[in-house]
């Protein structure tokens, strides 16, 4: 029996390009291991790691963390998972931490969320939370019953500083900036496989027919 080749894919897309949701959906359908970088920064964060205290040092001051540092905290991670298909988000994010990657590792593919910034500065904008318990709520397609107001406390709902317009704009042009270029760099080796659309769930069927010609969907198995 022929053992197929394990699966290297990278996940891109802007804030509010629906990648949570399509990372997720291809977990489940494709049991593929999700290596985020805001997760794994987070993680070591709270633990108080070097490379967190490090990074912290750096989000404290509002700068980006440097290539070397999210290269290092990836590529040990990655160690774990050489026997496993895997999905990286968030990383890389330059072109510098995708030259590294591929000193480590051949990727076989990326998948690149193409959603217009305006659907996404609609998409973000429209989101409050009650703070108290995380509940989210979204203007557009899951409003409160009562404007600016949580359904279950009747506390008042709060934008967070990410999801105001104006920060909204400006983390649109940082990735623009930033990641275009890692675009290029990929779409040059013939591995950048772009979804446009306005809505995860017509642009979800693309991606699920392109990853099925290159890994079986363990949810079927598992139902069956």
């Amino acid at each position: 029996m022929v053992v197929p080749p394990l699966l290297r894919a990278v996940i891109m897309g802007p804030p509010g390009s629906g990648k949570g949701t399509v990372s997720a959906r291809i977990i489940k359908h494709f049991g593929v291991k999700h290596l985020s970088s805001g997760d794994l920064l987070r993680d070591n964060m709270q633990k108080k790691t070097e490379v967190g205290i490090l990074a912290k040092s750096y989000i404290d001051q509002g700068q980006l963390i440097p290539d070397h540092i999210m290269t290092q905290l990836m590529l040990n991670e990655l160690k774990g998972l050489d026997r496993y298909n895997w999905l990286l988000d968030g990383f890389p994010r330059t072109v510098a931490q995708a030259e590294a990657l591929d000193k480590e590792c051949h990727i076989d593919t990326v998948i690149d969320l193409d959603v217009p910034f305006e659907t996404i500065k609609c998409r973000l904008t429209a989101r409050w939370i009650h703070p108290a318990s995380g509940r989210v709520y979204n203007l557009e397609f899951s409003p409160p019953k009562v404007q600016g107001i949580d359904d279950i406390t009747g506390e008042p709902l709060v934008q967070r500083d990410d999801d105001k317009p104006e920060t909204v704009s400006k983390r649109l042009q940082a990735y623009d900036a930033q990641t275009k270029p890692v675009l290029e760099y990929y779409r040059k080796k013939g591995l950048l496989k772009s979804f446009s659309g306005t809505e995860t769930n017509k642009i979800w069927p693309h991606i699920y027919a392109f990853l099925q010609t290159k890994l079986p969907d363990v949810s079927q198995k598992d139902a069956a």
